[in-house]
């Protein structure tokens, strides 16, 4: 028997395996719970499903810890080193280079790591076993960095604190479960403007897409520049005082290694290669691990020799410290919180609405009047599931429209979304390898995503006006001014002003019927007493 015909052999085996395996459990009451038969699908379908959406969504493992972490999370000037010659660390301890400092945000990049793989395991596991829906759940971008860089800001240099910044996030999803609860999400979406509905999306996707660009948060191809406020950059070295070049331009070995890896990512998603963006990633990470080299993440430093000695553990299940129940309530008595939770809530219920209801036409899931079965519940556990994420310490939890991978491999169930908090489960494992991703990795994928969500733009109507500037003006104000609220905000006072020309001409001519219906009754009032004299 010939080596091909073994194969055939083996291969038909296989399927009869598969055939029967997926015949029992279709039968058992794990099928009839998820409804593998009644909706087309069998159980080793199902897996493959799940597989293809994880591998599309681990990203925002490190991504979403990188982001949050940025914000210094509970780390304090008093964790700054006090320098030798000084009897207290200086105020800006927590923006420069300072040991103490970085040690304390890499504990709490750890931490953010193990919140956001449990957040992410427990919102999917919900939405399968709740809603039966094949969607993955994780901490939203976008929401994330409006968190880390509005609220909080770089290492606290912002106006709310990182534990108010929390109960804002559990407020949030109070508010959420309860609009959820009461069937009324929808409605307050489509509350604002369409055009700045539409360009939220492609808004936050070039705010992300800039934080990528960016030099501590990215690639570090965009660099501070006191004449036009950014310029290119990539410099071989910078000055941690200036923030200004010193090597030269352009001759960071960091930012073409992950101008490779960039490239990659977009071949592979040229080519719909599942998982492309993770192979992105785990290039230009596996090559940054290598010490001893211009591009590592591990020099030869104190915190180098320490992030090493923690990498070298590679399987370590980490304990949540400084990120868990960590909510505080004490600055609620300032108007900016309130505005910031306002806005927070609005952009959480147009992102994952939208989100939900396209993963459900990508699946074929919607009927005749635009609702689909399991709608109500995959509410009530989108919802709840960003009260869970604020008490572990990150941003809201969102459906991800990496879904759609999944459903493309003909996920339908619920047990696709078991697979993939399954999967995350497993990651909960492999914290050191996890939290020793650089920037330069992230960078790339950051980028990526900003692509992704500027797809919403073909829908804008860009031969109006009354859309397209309102539209634009949210789009840009957002990453000029490194603020989604103030994108949203200049979105609709601008299309407010511009409706005020056909609100005051509506005005006008119902003045003006008004009138002439008042003068018609005045004649028909005169016209009768005329005819009562006459009679007379």
């Amino acid at each position: 028997m010939g080596f091909g015909a073994s194969l055939k052999k083996l291969s038909n085996s296989w399927k009869k395996i598969e055939m029967s395996v997926n015949d029992a459990i279709s039968k058992s009451k794990v099928g009839k719970f998820f409804k593998l038969e009644a909706r087309k699908t069998c159980f080793t379908r199902e897996i493959r499903a799940g597989t293809a959406t994880f591998l599309t969504m681990v990203y925002i493992i490190t991504v979403n810890a990188t982001i949050i972490a940025d914000s210094g999370g509970t780390c304090l000037m008093a964790d700054c080193t006090v320098p030798a010659n000084q009897t207290a660390a200086s105020p800006d301890c927590m923006l420069k280079p300072n040991l103490g400092y970085d040690n304390c945000v890499s504990k709490t990049k750890s931490d953010l790591v193990v919140a956001t793989i449990l957040s992410a395991m427990i919102g999917s596991f919900a939405m399968g076993v709740l809603a039966n829906l094949p969607l993955g759940l994780a901490p939203g971008m976008g929401p994330n960095a409006y968190l880390a860089y509005n609220l909080v800001g770089f290492h606290g240099s912002g106006s709310i604190s990182y534990q108010t910044a929390l109960a804002m996030v559990l407020i949030e999803g109070c508010a959420f479960l309860a609009i959820s609860t009461l069937g009324v999400r929808a409605k307050i979406a489509r509350l604002m403007p369409k055009p700045v509905r539409l360009a939220c999306g492609a808004g936050i996707g070039l705010f992300i897409a800039f934080v990528g660009l960016q030099i501590h948060q990215g690639v570090g191809l965009i660099g501070p520049d006191p004449t036009t406020l950014v310029t290119i950059s990539a410099c071989a070295k910078i000055d941690p005082i200036s923030n200004t070049c010193v090597g030269g331009k352009m001759r960071s070995p960091t930012f073409w290694l992950a101008m490779v890896g960039f490239l990659m990512t977009c071949y592979g998603l040229m080519k719909e290669i599942k998982g492309s963006m993770i192979y992105g990633i785990s290039f230009i990470t596996l090559v940054s691990w290598i010490r001893g080299t211009s591009f590592t993440i591990f020099p030869k430093t104190p915190l180098g020799d320490t992030n090493y000695n923690y990498f070298k553990k590679v399987v370590d299940f980490h304990k949540i410290e400084s990120t868990f129940g960590v909510i505080s309530f004490s600055h609620f008595n300032r108007p900016e919180v309130w505005i910031a939770l306002v806005t927070l809530l609005y952009v959480d219920v147009l992102a994952t609405t939208g989100t939900l209801y396209t993963m459900a036409e990508i699946g074929g899931f919607l009927d005749d009047k635009g609702s689909f079965e399991g709608e109500y519940l995959a509410y009530i556990v989108d919802a709840s599931s960003t009260i869970v994420g604020s008490a572990l310490g990150v941003s809201p939890v969102a459906t991800y429209v990496e879904s759609s991978a999944g459903i493309k491999e003909g996920g339908r169930t619920g047990l696709t979304a078991v697979v993939i908090a399954f999967y995350f489960f497993l990651s909960l494992f492999f914290t050191p390898l996890l939290t020793s991703v650089p920037p330069w990795a992230i960078g790339p994928s950051l980028v990526i995503v900003g692509v992704m969500m500027m797809k919403v733009v073909k829908d804008i109507n860009w031969e109006n006006i009354k859309e397209a500037v309102p539209a634009f003006v949210t789009m840009s104000i957002m990453p000029l001014t490194y603020s989604i609220a103030n994108g949203i905000i200049g979105g609709i006072g601008v299309y407010i002003a511009l409706s005020l020309y056909d609100l005051m001409l509506g005005f006008i001519k119902w003045v003006n019927k008004m009138r002439k219906m008042v003068i018609k009754e005045q004649n028909q009032v005169s016209n009768g007493v005329e005819s009562m004299v006459e009679i007379i």
